[in-house]
């Protein structure tokens, strides 16, 4: 917890949902090519920053215990690059992590979780660093973070730094589901075998020009996730996980973001989605699930 009075700022860290991930090359420097579509979920972690002189990171939260005893990850990073191109030497900042997403789940709570420091910090110290200088400072910590730092529906591609916001993407009923399984994503990419200089299997189709809910759940079914198949041969559980999500009630998708193992299922209607994540967590006590909205 933030140990004194001064000013405190709390930022929301939202599940990040990879609606179709397509891998359309590997350059020759080894970095993966991906062309994706980025929604948000209303579910994640949450940051809390207070000022310090110094920089320091506490982690609750249900998930918690899983970093405990990391010595580094993304939210020190984050802040220390901050502090490092926008910060005086004396703005630091206690941070309180409070973790609500399962780790190395493929819904980029550890770039999620980076991006919502770098906004705190901004507001915290009351610094506006210009948009470029935050998303380069955001890419040199991962391919996630910098559509986690503007933390609406966007297509992501090259490494991620190619990023352009969707306004016209509905929102959809849907549950997320982690079947207690963490993923490697450099083990993920291994396995799909993709050499230096390799083609993928092409960029995804032209996106809907309209809002409509229907015409976007046809497109999504026409696009795929490159990394669910090589995802799956290492953890089967996870067809186990998307079998289980479809054959629910009003599921009208089901497929896995990133690069694992959380899977998602997208419904006709929020009861059904509601009812689905019940029915789920009744029958695999043991996975995380959570009904939410996608947009």
């Amino acid at each position: 917890m933030i140990s004194h009075s001064g000013p405190v700022v709390e930022e929301f860290a939202a599940a990040k949902i990879n609606l179709a991930l397509h891998v359309t090359g590997r350059r020759d420097d080894g970095y993966h090519l991906l062309d994706s579509i980025v929604a948000f979920a209303d579910v994640g972690d949450v940051l809390r920053l207070g000022r310090s002189s110094t920089t320091a990171l506490t982690v609750s939260g249900p998930f918690g215990q899983s970093l405990q005893g990391e010595v580094e990850n993304l939210v020190l990073a984050a802040a220390r690059s901050w502090a490092g191109q926008y910060g005086a030497s004396d703005q630091g900042a206690e941070i309180e992590l409070i973790k609500a997403l399962p780790v190395a789940s493929g819904i980029g709570g550890g770039s999620a979780d980076a991006a919502a420091a770098l906004r705190g910090l901004n507001r915290l110290w009351r610094v506006e660093p210009p948009a470029d200088g935050m998303n380069s400072l955001a890419l040199g910590l991962g391919a996630d973070v910098p559509v986690c730092l503007q933390g609406c529906s966007c297509r992501m591609s090259g490494i991620g730094e190619a990023i352009a916001a969707i306004g016209q993407m509905p929102e959809f009923a849907a549950i997320l589901v982690n079947p207690a399984v963490s993923m490697a994503t450099a083990q993920v990419f291994s396995r799909i075998g993709l050499k230096p200089g390799g083609k993928g299997n092409g960029a995804l189709d032209a996106i809907p020009a309209s809002s409509d809910a229907g015409d976007w759940l046809n497109w999504l079914k026409d696009q795929r996730n490159d990394m669910q198949a090589a995802a799956i041969e290492l953890a089967p559980v996870i067809g186990e996980c998307l079998a289980a999500i479809a054959s629910r009630e009003g599921c009208q998708l089901a497929r896995m973001s990133g690069s694992g193992a959380t899977c998602f299922g997208l419904f006709a209607a929020p009861a059904q989605a509601k009812a689905a994540a019940a029915e789920l967590s009744a029958a695999q006590p043991q996975w995380w699930v959570a009904d939410t909205t996608i947009g």
